[in-house]
């Protein structure tokens, strides 16, 4: 999870130094498709029968997959045309942990812990004032609709994918296919800029964003989605904007200002508090006495029953 996170806080500054002549929205659909197809190629070299594996019953949460991944990039983006970075950052990755855990309270019946909550507040302070800027705030009131649209958009994905690792589905089939049909829903913006994109410089940012920050990024995402809830995914997706500022701040040569600091220290606390498992009293067990993966899950409580022991037994 952290990895995926990693690699999406160098979207922002591979664009800056790139600066493509392309519109954010067109290299944004220009990243999803180049990283869907990227993985495509990759599943079909490896697993020629992975795409069998999605069945009627994992097109609902695929779709809901792909919708999400293609309005956050185009709500996500325009917001930052309208109201700044620094603001749409803040409404976006501060609204994310909260949907995520809301729509799988809704969609799945998870229970949150208390090392959820606690960890996640502290995580969303941390990036409001990570993302502080230091001048005047532009705050336009449709940017930051989009901001809120985004960061429900992020809920919605995981949760989707979360549902998906639940079925017996090939993750890196159903990744590429989202990627593609999200990319789809940008490509009136992405095939106007085509002269625009085949720049030097432009195939230069699509050839890290595409293939590292879309194809290799979502499968770690996919992968740690197997181990960790929905909610504590989404908490840990504020780990994009903290390594963003510390890029920013060690190739671009920001500064980093005393709230800023105090904040990467509250969101790095929250990310640690969050990423912690839990130490269930009693712990389910499966058949042959192995330990339920759902027992280790952060974020999760898993409720046991008293355990019958039958008379007259060894």
């Amino acid at each position: 999870m952290l990895a995926a996170g990693v690699l999406w806080a160098t979207v922002g500054p591979a664009q800056v130094f790139a600066d493509s002549p392309a519109g954010p929205v067109a290299l944004g659909g220009a990243r999803i498709l180049t990283g869907g197809l990227v993985l495509a190629l990759v599943v079909l070299a490896t697993r020629r029968d992975a795409f069998r594996t999605l069945t009627r019953s994992a097109w609902p949460p695929l779709l809901a997959a792909s919708c999400a991944t293609g309005v956050f990039q185009a709500a996500f983006m325009s917001s930052v045309a309208r109201t700044g970075a620094a603001v749409a950052t803040a409404v976006a990755f501060g609204v994310a942990p909260v949907s995520t855990g809301v729509v799988e309270r809704i969609a799945l019946g998870t229970r949150f812990s208390r090392g959820w909550v606690v960890g996640t507040c502290a995580a969303v302070l941390g990036c409001a004032l990570v993302v502080t800027p230091d001048g005047p705030v532009h705050v336009d009131p449709y940017g930051v609709l989009l901001g809120v649209v985004s960061g429900g958009c992020y809920g919605v994905y995981t949760v989707a994918a979360k549902r998906l690792t639940g079925d017996r589905v090939d993750m890196r089939a159903a990744v590429s296919v989202t990627l593609l049909i999200g990319g789809s829903f940008l490509a009136p913006w992405t095939l106007s800029r085509l002269p625009d994109l085949g720049t030097a410089r432009s195939l230069l940012v699509a050839g890290w964003l595409g293939p590292v920050t879309a194809a290799l990024a979502y499968s770690l995402f996919v992968a740690g989605l197997r181990r960790v809830t929905a909610a504590t995914a989404g908490t840990l997706s504020l780990a994009e904007p903290l390594v963003a500022t510390a890029l920013a701040v060690l190739f671009l040569g920001e500064r980093m200002s005393v709230p800023v600091a105090a904040g990467s220290v509250l969101l790095l606390g929250g990310l640690v508090v969050v990423s912690i498992p839990g130490r269930p009293s009693r712990r389910p067990e499966r058949a042959g006495g192995l330990p339920s993966a759902a027992a280790d899950a952060p974020g999760v409580r898993v409720r046991t029953g008293p355990r019958r022991v039958r008379r007259g037994s060894a």
